[in-house]
């Protein structure tokens, strides 16, 4: 029961004990009776003026009372000229003053870390209470390269992407530097914040792939560009100098010095094989700027296919084309995007080793596809794929796919190697070119 009511029935009950045994004591006095009558009556008056003093004024404040709970703090009271609720009144819209700027610094707190958030470079993966996402940045899902709503509410540790499972082991408050895939390289950190009493979890994901390659880059450049220095200063001296003593007749007039001949000859074809190595890896840095233009990759892929189709038919391994349309337009270096065909072609028929050997390629509107049925590529060896200098072949110098993964980083072009059983990918997602319907 309200205390308004409790008042109300408290002098109301009062007044009729009073009135009643007024009857009964002033019964036969009838001055009396009227008197005491009077005094009842202005009993009620002062009561009713109490009761406007005191109890109305909390009534006043119990409607900000409510508008405290329904959050609205624009509610103010104007002074009542009683001066103890003057005194309620002025303690309350203080409280409602300082409520409002509280929160309208929380509101501009909350949507600037939400626009901080939303914006960020930075992969943002925030977790609930049972490590199940509950929210990721733009940034986030395109790292992943998932919708939001096929991971929301899952916990981490279902996920496939391998990438979460890095997460999954990483503790809080640790970071670790992961290459799920060999190509693209991520820093990992988990962190916790405080939400309601309970410590939720989120991890930022860094892209370092970018920096990683210009450092690998400028370091392999300059080893590269000393080693072919000392190497062709060198070799140009003491070829010149076998050459000339193989060119002098007069000295392997005897036949005795056959053997020597033999070696020198050797000798000399070594320096030039050296010369050789040493010049693919100066491609390797020297690879120009791509100068791009609108090119149509199927006319390319044609070209690369005929190219490569008798060297692939020499290992027994067919080559089928796939082409979605006549024309597959895309912005790209065209000499830069035939070396790559080329390199990953050979790549497949050289892996390839067995006689029914086949590699398919095909396009679709934005992405170009070439599977090979080669033995695949293990865990351990797809992480360093890319790496340069890195290669699963007995004499491999590991430029090929270094050189590949330069000229397509460089038109920013995404593409990835993967195996699936039996069967190795290579797929390319290419950008639209300017003025085509295509891609």
């Amino acid at each position: 029961m309200r205390l308004s009511t409790k008042y109300i029935l408290f002098v109301v009950l009062v007044h009729v004990i009073t009135l009643g045994l007024t009857w009964f004591i002033f019964d036969d006095n009838k001055l009396f009776f009227i008197a005491a009558e009077a005094v009842v009556i202005v009993s009620l008056v002062i009561s009713w003026r109490l009761y406007r003093q005191l109890v109305m004024p909390l009534k006043y404040l119990m409607q900000g009372v409510e508008a405290i709970k329904d959050r609205d703090f624009n509610v103010k009271f104007l002074p009542t000229g009683k001066h103890e609720v003057d005194q309620l009144v002025d303690v309350y819209n203080q409280m409602i003053d300082e409520l409002r700027t509280e929160r309208t610094r929380q509101e501009q707190q909350h949507f600037f870390l939400e626009k901080l958030i939303h914006t960020s470079p930075t992969g943002i993966l925030i977790l609930d209470y049972d490590n199940r996402v509950e929210h990721l940045n733009p940034r986030a899902l395109q790292i992943f390269a998932v919708d939001e709503k096929e991971v929301q509410g899952q916990l981490i540790t279902d996920l496939p992407q391998p990438l979460f499972k890095h997460i999954t082991e990483l503790m809080v408050g640790e970071s670790v530097v992961a290459k799920p895939d060999g190509m693209n390289t991520y820093k990992l950190q988990k962190a916790h914040f405080i939400d309601r009493g309970f410590a939720r979890q989120f991890i930022m994901i860094e892209e370092l792939t970018a920096e990683i390659l210009a450092a690998e880059k400028s370091t392999y450049g300059k080893v590269i560009r000393m080693m072919a220095h000392e190497v062709n200063n060198t070799i140009g001296p003491v070829n010149s100098i076998i050459n000339s003593a193989l060119n002098n007749d007069k000295v392997w007039e005897s036949h005795q010095f056959n053997n020597l001949k033999d070696a020198l000859q050797v000798a000399a074809d070594r320096n030039q094989n050296l010369n050789l190595f040493m010049r693919n890896f100066a491609e390797l840095v020297k690879l120009p700027a791509p100068k791009k233009q609108n090119i149509d990759l199927h006319k390319l892929l044609r070209s690369v296919v005929s190219l490569m189709t008798l060297k692939a038919a020499d290992k027994g391994v067919a080559i089928y084309l796939n082409l979605q349309g006549d024309q597959l337009m895309i912005r790209a270096d065209e000499q830069l995007m035939e070396q790559v065909l080329i390199n990953i072609i050979k790549n497949s028929i050289e892996a390839i080793n067995h006689a029914t050997g086949v590699i398919n390629i095909s396009t679709d509107k934005n992405t170009l596809t070439i599977i090979d049925n080669g033995p695949g590529i293990s865990n351990a060896d797809s992480a360093n794929l890319f790496s340069p200098f890195y290669s699963t072949k007995k004499d491999g110098q590991g430029i090929g796919l270094t050189v590949v993964r330069q000229i397509l980083t460089d038109h920013g072009f995404e593409f990835s190697l993967n195996t699936a059983g039996e069967l190795t990918s290579f797929v390319i997602g290419f950008k639209q070119a300017s003025g085509t319907s295509l891609i």
